[in-house]
């Protein structure tokens, strides 16, 4: 649910969502959003936040393997912004910091 329906300011979420990007608890994956938010974060659309903060939600393994390609992503998660974080994984030679 967005803040912004909750009388909060899109800057405020979107100042969350990067916190949140950034410190998961799985470092490859906090390096996979942590580049994803620097680069798309402040362009995303309210319908592209409510997806990055699905992801978000979603258990880090599961989001992992998705993102590897080890599994395919469930449709409920399958949107611009997990197209968006799998293209950074399949960078030929990423640069991971943030």
């Amino acid at each position: 649910m967005s803040n912004a329906g909750n009388g909060g300011s899109s800057e405020t979420r979107r100042k969350q969502l990067l916190f949140r990007c950034q410190r998961r608890g799985f470092r490859e994956l906090d390096l996979i959003f942590g580049v994803f938010a620097a680069a798309h974060l402040d362009t995303l659309s309210e319908e592209e936040l409510e997806q990055l903060d699905l992801l978000l939600n979603a258990p880090d393994d599961d989001v992992y393997t998705w993102l590897r390609g080890y599994e395919p992503v469930p449709p409920r998660y399958a949107s611009s912004v997990f197209d968006k974080l799998k293209a950074i994984c399949n960078r030929k030679s990423p640069a991971w910091t943030v």
